[in-house]
């Protein structure tokens, strides 16, 4: 795939906090983009020009101001579609948030479809939202969970994914890990999820912000992910799923637009989407998360990832060759098999103490388990900090990383 070279500078002055905000009179250095990421100037514009020229409820009344809101969150949907080439938008359920995409996948298809000794494979490299509502399964239905373990560089150890998928009904996993950056290979999983019998679930909540996101390609079932990573709102998640799957499970929550008649002696159901979009939905996210797509497409992302791949390759080098034995960063050291997350370990520093030196020097990092602390287990760690970037993020915000940690020897006395 071509990809060009994008402007950062340009892309960075669409953001006013980045550009506008200061701390004691200094730049903000904004690496918790893996946590959420920034907002350009359009999505804020997109959001206030809604709610001031066509707020109204949608798909309720017959006026036309509501048709026009209507068109807006529908147009939403339309677009996360594209972004991910799913074939249908009517395969795109909005919820709150990836987690509560997750808790859909996991307590409305999973009671509907797993009992008593049914299998669920997860990996290692899983955040809470993909392990939680799976455990809360095993303790109402008695489900057995098994893991894929890790390589020692952070990959996963697909050595015995036979046996492992062998009997089982799901297999769940991260497209790209929130805390050692690993990109699993995606579409081989799936595959092998698909050749023993089991349902494909992807957590994608940190794949799609950064990389060309091909759901069809990847031959997955169900794909969660959320707007607030990708430049969108907060409270607007996704949950893509094939048709019949999706048609297959039984509702979520009820009440609001998921239904299709009620009676004194019972309900039935609104086709998918509205099936499963309970209540008001985020009608001025989905504005937002619109103008956040649009935004996306137009830089191309492949060549954010592209990016990306320059600057996690920059950000490893330049951590390592300043600090040597003195840091150490999980996850592997390949950036063909990572994305731009960087969790580590500095000197023998609690990475609370790591990060309040570099907010000294209005450095913004993440400190503590990353709402994964099955993997924080296996890493051998209580938690780590975490530098993430994002498609604003130059060198200049590494080095200001690299020079935050160094001014750590002089307050702690190293």
């Amino acid at each position: 795939m071509t990809t060009e070279a994008i402007d950062i500078a340009a892309i960075r002055s669409q953001f006013p906090l980045l550009t506008d905000r200061t701390i004691d009179d200094k730049r903000l250095v904004y690496l918790d983009s893996g946590n959420t990421s920034q907002k350009p100037r359009r999505v804020i514009d997109a959001m206030q020009h809604f709610m001031e020229s066509t707020y109204a409820p949608i798909n309720r009344s017959s006026y036309r101001l509501a048709g026009e809101a209507t068109e807006v969150y529908e147009g939403a949907r339309a677009a996360v579609a594209r972004l991910i080439n799913a074939p249908s938008a009517d395969e795109v359920v909005f919820t709150k948030n990836a987690t509560e995409s997750m808790n859909l996948i996991a307590l409305a298809w999973g009671r509907a479809n797993l009992g008593t000794g049914d299998v669920v494979v997860l990996t290692e490299m899983e955040h809470h939202a993909n392990i939680v509502p799976w455990q809360m399964l095993q303790a109402e239905r008695g489900i057995e969970i098994r893991w894929i373990p890790l390589t020692a560089d952070g990959q996963l150890d697909l050595t015995d994914l036979d046996r492992l998928l062998d009997g089982a009904k799901v297999l769940s996993f991260t497209a790209m890990s929130n805390v050692l950056g690993t990109i699993p290979p995606t579409a081989m999983l799936c595959s092998a999820a698909h050749d023993a019998g089991a349902l494909a679930v992807v957590d994608a909540c940190q794949y799609v912000p950064h990389n060309v996101t091909d759901v069809q390609a990847w031959g997955a079932d169900l794909v969660a992910f959320s707007s607030h990573k990708m430049c969108g709102p907060s409270g607007i998640g996704m949950l893509w799923g094939r048709m019949e799957i999706l048609e297959s499970m039984p509702p979520f929550l009820g009440g609001g637009n998921m239904i299709d008649t009620v009676t004194f002696d019972g309900f039935t159901t609104a086709p998918v989407p509205a099936k499963f979009e309970a209540g008001t939905p985020p009608i001025i996210e989905a504005a937002g998360l619109t103008a956040a797509v649009e935004f996306l497409e137009e830089i191309g992302m492949a060549n954010i990832r592209q990016h990306e791949m320059s600057l996690t390759r920059y950000t490893l080098d330049t951590l390592n060759e300043r600090f040597g034995d003195e840091i150490t960063i999980y996850g592997p050291d390949n950036v063909e098999l990572r994305g731009g997350v960087f969790s580590f370990a500095f000197r023998d520093l609690h990475p609370h103490d790591v990060s309040q030196v570099l907010d000294e020097t209005n450095v913004c990092v993440r400190a503590g388990h990353h709402c994964a602390k099955p993997l924080m287990k296996t890493l051998g760690v209580a938690a780590t900090t975490r530098a993430s970037v994002y498609l604003y993020n130059d060198e200049h915000d590494i080095d200001a990383l690299a020079d935050g940690l160094a001014g750590a020897t002089d307050i702690f006395g190293f």
